[in-house]
């Protein structure tokens, strides 16, 4: 996981394939020109298309995670969202628009409502939850795990629907440590936020 390949490395899924142009470096600047109908993703520079409708099974998930999770939330600090949002990873000392990477995480937490805006979160959450959709796996064990890790986004959660599994990582030292596969009957307690935690027959409800 700690190596980032660059989509053009391994070019297996064309739905997945950069799209526009191959040899282009885009930016944030850049991803507010797009004049595209789909929507998309930019991962260190890259360009990766959205699933045109995520599944109902993704759906539900999601929805699960979201509302538990936003039950104890209630009256915190702390924010929720669900996609779409768009999440502007910042490069260090390079003005916003120059930034390589905007993704729109299934769900994430933010404790730092300085860095939400209207059009976009320009930072980086506290919590990130993504869902494996279909061909996504290596987007979300991979590219984004990349970097979020670089980011410096404090924990990361991989939901598997379709194993009914969920990994849990957690930054030490700028990366991260596998904390555990949780399944069947386990609890999840969120470790960078104290207090939170859901149990995987909720995040499996009803699927």
């Amino acid at each position: 996981m700690k190596e980032f390949k660059t989509i053009e490395d391994t070019q297996t899924d064309e739905a997945k394939e950069p799209v526009i142009d191959y040899n282009k470096v885009y930016t944030y600047g850049d991803y507010l020109k797009l004049e595209i109908d789909e929507m998309v993703e930019i991962i260190r520079g890259k360009i990766f298309r959205m699933c045109d409708a995520p599944r109902i099974k993704h759906q539900i998930i999601n929805g699960n995670i979201f509302y538990r999770l936003r039950q104890q939330l209630e009256g915190k600090k702390c924010k929720i969202f669900n996609a779409p949002v768009d999440v502007v990873l910042p490069i260090e000392n390079k003005k916003r628009s120059r930034s390589t990477t905007v993704v729109q995480p299934d769900i994430c937490v933010i404790c730092d409502s300085k860095i939400i805006e209207e059009t976009a979160v320009f930072g980086v959450p506290d919590f990130v939850i993504e869902i494996v959709a279909g061909k996504d796996v290596k987007r979300d064990t991979q590219y984004k795990y990349s970097v979020y890790e670089e980011a410096g986004v404090g924990e990361y959660w991989i939901v598997f629907g379709e194993m009914r599994f969920v990994e849990v990582f957690i930054l030490e030292n700028g990366k991260y440590q596998r904390l555990n596969a949780f399944s069947e009957d386990d609890i999840i307690p969120v470790k960078t936020l104290p207090g939170l935690s859901i149990s995987i027959d909720d995040i499996f409800e009803g699927v």
